[in-house]
């Protein structure tokens, strides 16, 4: 039974990890997914991780919980980056709602259990069929099992306070608008011109009640041109599922200290 107990602490320590991974990361921690099967799989997945690492038992003190602690923390923050990537779609749905009048028939995510966007849930579904479709499911799954040649799992410190840290997280911030941006500004810019148009219309044709002509109308353009870009739209979603693949990688340099 002895022999038994390092081995568990081991098995523990991963099993946190990539459960705590699982509670953030995209696809895998949706609603849709029941509870039993997630952590059966983070179970399944943590019992094959265990047998590839070449690591001794770890006394039950003050410093294992630690780790424990550390390891629920690495996962939460790897998938949490992930996730903030992925969150571009959302924000360029948010983007072309506004610009089409639907602002405000939000609906309830599934997934999620949160209230988004008309077009950001539509866009956010073929992406994620878009990210099954390249297997990008197993650069993830890859992605947790490699984290520990960058954050090993005695590593006992989380560099809160460090710098680099904290400008990676802007910098990643600051790029998921750059993409929704990108992904959003064909229909954007056309509704935006429509306004004008619509402007120019209501000023010299004062009888003609633009309000009610101009909403089915920037429906109507706005769909038309969803339509002719949706490749371009999917691009950039390649795009950012390789942004999201780069990013947690250099989370795990920075994170394990790895220069």
């Amino acid at each position: 039974m002895a022999h038994l107990i390092p081995s568990f602490t081991v098995f523990l320590l991963i099993f946190v990890r990539v459960s705590a991974f699982f509670v953030t990361m995209p696809l895998f921690s949706y609603r849709t997914i029941p509870a039993f099967y997630r952590i059966g799989f983070a179970f399944f997945l943590a019992w094959l991780m265990y047998y590839s690492l070449d690591v001794h038992g770890f006394e039950i003190d003050g410093k294992y919980f630690m780790l424990l602690i550390k390891e629920a923390i690495v996962g939460l923050f790897i998938g949490f980056v992930a996730y903030l990537i992925l969150a571009a779609i959302q924000i360029a749905g948010g983007f072309i709602d506004f610009q089409m009048g639907f602002a405000i028939a939000n609906v309830i995510d599934p997934q999620t259990g949160t209230q988004s966007p008309l077009m950001g849930q539509y866009l956010y579904s073929f992406a994620l069929l878009l990210l099954l479709a390249l297997n990008g499911h197993h650069i993830i799954l890859d992605g947790i099992f490699f984290s520990y040649q960058f954050i090993p799992i005695d590593q006992a410190i989380f560099p809160f306070g460090d710098a680099s840290v904290v400008d990676f997280i802007l910098h990643t911030f600051s790029k998921m608008f750059v993409i929704a941006f990108q992904m959003s500004i064909p229909v954007v810019a056309t509704i935006f011109l429509v306004d004008v148009a619509l402007g120019i219309i209501a000023r010299t044709v004062p009888q003609l009640n633009i309000f009610v002509v101009g909403f089915p109308v920037k429906i109507a353009v706005s769909f038309i041109v969803l339509l002719i870009v949706m490749g371009v739209i999917f691009s950039v979603c390649q795009h950012l599922f390789e942004t999201m693949f780069y990013a947690l990688r250099d989370v795990m340099k920075l994170v394990g200290g790895v220069k």
